[in-house]
């Protein structure tokens, strides 16, 4: 598998948030969100081919009880099937992060899915020239709902305006999702960002009765890689 970078860290965002956990973040994906916060892993994918066998033991040298699978996009490596069971083989609890736009059959304790919403589509940047693709990819209903039936799951949106709410709602309906697991997520690369965002989509969260998800990582890092 292609590697952007493996790491020791707490989780930043979700229902796991503050876990330590070891991440493992492949390089590439099916998606070109306008906003990507790891384009090192879409835009421009960068890292090295490393086997199985090598993940595994970086991942249990880091002492982590709990890994993270994550991109650019998981679900889109056949190899990620055989990772996660090397991983729950090896007593980690895993969490696979994916847009839930791929079904593979992989092994988790936590499958989180963040669909993304049409104000992810990069309309403008790089002239639109991924922004059909993106669009034509970005939701999936038939995967979402084989995803949200087969694991334990939470549904992360990245929320840029008040407005997504709606957007939000109908994906929650048309796939069946129960509400109690859905958390909103407010988008940004700074903590003035988040807190800015934060501020009316606590409301939201208050009004509909979805979950609030923080940005852990950027409240005490930044955007810093490898954190």
């Amino acid at each position: 598998m292609k590697i952007s970078e493996i790491f020791y860290s707490i989780q930043g965002e979700g229902v796991l948030t503050g876990v330590p956990s070891a991440f493992v973040r492949v390089s590439g994906c099916n998606l070109r969100c306008v906003w990507c916060d790891t384009p090192y892993t879409s835009w421009s994918p960068e890292g090295r081919e490393m086997s199985i066998d090598e993940i595994v033991a970086e991942v249990r040298g880091s002492g982590a009880s709990h890994a993270v699978v994550t991109g650019g996009e998981p679900m889109i490596f056949p190899e990620v099937i055989e990772l996660t069971r090397r991983l729950k083989e090896a007593s980690l609890h895993t969490t696979v992060e994916t847009a839930g736009t791929v079904y593979q059959r992989v092994i988790c304790d936590l499958m989180s899915i963040s669909p993304k919403l049409a104000s992810s589509t990069p309309h403008e940047r790089e002239g639109g020239k991924w922004a059909a693709q993106h669009e034509r990819l970005r939701y999936a209903p038939d995967v979402l709902r084989r995803l949200t039936s087969e694991y334990t799951y939470q549904l992360k949106f990245v929320v840029t305006e008040p407005g997504d709410i709606a957007e939000i709602e109908k994906i929650v309906k048309e796939i069946g999702a129960d509400p109690s697991r859905v958390l909103l997520m407010p988008e940004g690369i700074s903590a003035e960002a988040i807190r800015d965002r934060a501020r009316w989509l606590v409301d939201l969260c208050k009004r509909y009765g979805f979950r609030y998800s923080p940005r852990l990582h950027i409240d005490i890092w930044g955007n810093e890689r490898g954190r």
